[in-house]
């Protein structure tokens, strides 16, 4: 079974254009990205942590490749670091619009994954989108903070509970593992909201663990390549960090999606090969013929 659901997968991903769609999510995806840094920065700026940005963006460096961070921090010491206090109403706005415009892209691109039309009307799916940008950015948000306290934390943690030195050895487990579930759950929550299709919440949780071990994976590896094979540099000059990110967004992108497809099949498999909708197309009216009175009026 699970080989055919892989292989349906990557048919279905050809069929419905999912490079085009990936393309068109790293753009929404850069747009957004840079406020997200900037109010992320204006509320972690009031949590008791020595030099919160610098922490962050050394933690997303274990994530995301040299070269695209490399961006990342220019923008982020350009941008972020002068006038902090200052950037947080416009970090917010300019956050909530570009990236509800992204999850809006995101809805379109997962009811094509699922192959399901849009019923739905504008309105709805567009504050679909601006609930997705709380929910996922918040569960996000948790996953980070547990990443950012440290194994003094734990120590803490264990002093204030009264708890046993073997819970401070196990702190940086237990952090790690929390924060994985986070990230794990934003996906899973994407792919339970953003498409047109009435599926249980857990049955999303096959394709969200993919997506989420495959990124981490695909991070890595485009790490590797960027600094050993791929001399970007050489190619595009200054450009070529941004090419590096523009890349890194793009396969992310690409992973996400493929995790919507493998969820549509398991549920085709599971069911009868239909996926219900979650609001109906509205009722076409057929037209009546007209009749003899009607043509003699």
């Amino acid at each position: 079974m699970w080989w055919k659901v892989l292989k349906n997968a990557v048919t279905d991903a050809n069929r419905n254009h999912t490079t085009a769609f990936a393309a068109g999510l790293s753009y929404y995806f850069v747009l957004s990205l840079f406020p997200a840094l900037i109010a992320l920065s204006s509320i972690v700026g009031y949590l008791p942590l020595p030099d919160p940005i610098n922490q962050i963006l050394t933690l997303m460096a274990r994530f995301v490749p040299a070269d695209s961070m490399g961006v990342v921090r220019r923008v982020a010491h350009d941008v972020i670091t002068p006038h902090r206090g200052a950037l947080l109403s416009f970090g917010l706005v300019g956050t909530l619009w570009t990236a509800s415009s992204g999850f809006a892209g995101m809805i379109e691109a997962l009811n094509v994954a699922y192959n399901v039309p849009e019923t739905r009307p504008y309105w709805k799916t567009r504050g679909l989108a601006m609930l997705l940008t709380f929910l996922v950015g918040g569960l996000l948000l948790v996953a980070l903070g547990m990443m950012l306290l440290g194994p003094r934390f734990g120590l803490w943690l264990a002093g204030v509970l009264h708890l046993s030195f073997a819970w401070a050895r196990i702190w940086p487990v237990v952090r790690w593992t929390v924060s994985g579930v986070f990230i794990v759950m934003a996906v899973e929550a994407m792919y339970f909201l953003a498409p047109n299709v009435k599926q249980k919440f857990f049955e999303t949780l096959m394709g969200a663990v993919f997506a989420v071990c495959t990124w981490l994976a695909l991070s890595f590896g485009l790490g590797i390549y960027f600094q050993r094979f791929a001399n970007l540099n050489r190619t595009y000059g200054v450009l070529g960090g941004a090419i590096a990110l523009l890349t890194w967004l793009y396969w992310s992108s690409f992973v996400i999606l493929m995790g919507a497809e493998i969820n549509s099949e398991v549920l085709q498999e599971l069911g009868d090969g239909t996926l219900p909708l979650k609001q109906a197309p509205p009722e076409k009216v057929t037209p009546r013929p007209a009749t003899e009175s009607d043509i003699a009026a």
